[in-house]
């Protein structure tokens, strides 16, 4: 991609440093912004780095000032509400500027895990049977559905909330977990039937003509067998915890059998639910190999040693790439071809 002019639209608390090294930003909370902010200078891009919280004033006068030839988002809520990143990149549709990353119908379709099933499921993509609790109501659960379940938020991403309590085995514990979520999420609750098996990921690259990266899996080699090999807010997020546990991600070693399946898979859900740009699709393998697609998550963690960047490289996608293809389909993208 030739040189361009690049808005980075960024959290305002998650602004790199000017003066912040490598080793700085590996353990910071900005690392993502860094690995993009500093990849984008050493291809040449003219940058310029807003953050935005809780107002959007910011964003029009840097399009007005600096004339991007597109806006690298970075958004993931805004006004710390993760529901509303959508509306960001409704604001940029609006202001006629291109964008990186989903478009607000695929955002909101994705983000309500319910919607997204009943959605996959007229697709006859095979989801977890579910049901959903509204705040302040008690579970009820359909015949279809038995124990164990897994209870998460209806709409928070990146293991929100999830623990080894998530996991329910009886009235009792599915009724407690039901409204702690209520109470210290905030959130409608969704009750999946929970699939015991392997945790595998699937990231994809495009608009119309769809690139799957090799399957990841997250592998869980010192896990104790008596807890549930889930992606837990610690498992993701708590480095001591993961060196604890074992707990890694890489290629997962599956037959090309079950890897194009995967794959196969992870580009009808991306279509199904309207995406572009870039997503990961999560999914479960039973022990007797059938697939069941957990959700979708547009816009998923760019920095460099997570685990679309690595996927991408193992497809000899490099991350400087990477960034750039991204960057080329948002300049592709149309948003007036779903009004």
């Amino acid at each position: 991609m030739k040189p361009a002019r690049v808005l980075v639209l960024v959290h305002k608390h998650l602004i790199p440093p000017d003066t912040a090294t490598a080793e700085e930003a590996a353990s910071a909370d900005w690392r993502m912004e860094w690995d993009v902010i500093s990849t984008l200078r050493k291809r040449k891009h003219d940058l310029r780095v807003i953050g935005v919280s809780d107002d959007l004033s910011p964003i029009r006068p840097a399009i007005d000032d600096f004339k991007p030839t597109i806006v690298f988002n970075l958004m993931e809520a805004f006004a710390d509400v993760g529901v509303f990143d959508q509306n960001v990149v409704s604001y940029l549709e609006l202001l006629r500027v291109p964008y990186t990353g989903c478009n607000p119908r695929g955002l909101t379709l994705s983000r309500d895990k319910a919607l997204a099933k009943k959605l996959m499921a007229y697709h006859r993509i095979p989801v977890p049977d579910f049901v959903v609790v509204p705040r302040g109501k008690k579970a009820k659960l359909p015949k279809r559905l038995g124990f164990p379940l897994i209870v998460k938020s209806l709409i928070y991403e990146s293991s929100t909330g999830i623990s080894q309590a998530s996991v329910v085995a009886s009235d009792d514990q599915l009724n407690k977990r039901v409204q702690f979520v209520h109470d210290t999420i905030g959130t409608a609750a969704i009750v999946e039937q929970f699939i015991d098996g392997r945790e595998l990921y699937a990231g994809v690259l495009g608009n119309d003509r769809l690139r799957v990266f090799p399957v990841w899996e997250m592998s869980f080699a010192k896990m104790p067998e008596n807890v549930w090999h889930i992606a837990t807010e610690r498992v993701k997020w708590s480095a001591k915890y993961q060196e604890k546990h074992g707990i890694d991600t890489g290629e997962a070693a599956l037959t090309y059998g079950a890897a194009s399946r995967v794959q196969h898979l992870a580009k009808r859900v991306f279509r199904a639910l309207d995406l572009t740009g870039y997503a990961r699709i999560d999914l479960r393998m039973a022990a007797d190999g059938r697939l069941f697609v957990i959700e979708a998550n547009p816009n998923p963690q760019l920095a460099q040693g997570e685990d679309f960047a690595q996927s991408a490289k193992l497809a000899k996608v490099s991350y400087g790439e990477l960034l750039d293809r991204i960057m080329g389909l948002g300049l592709q993208w149309q948003p007036e071809r779903t009004a």
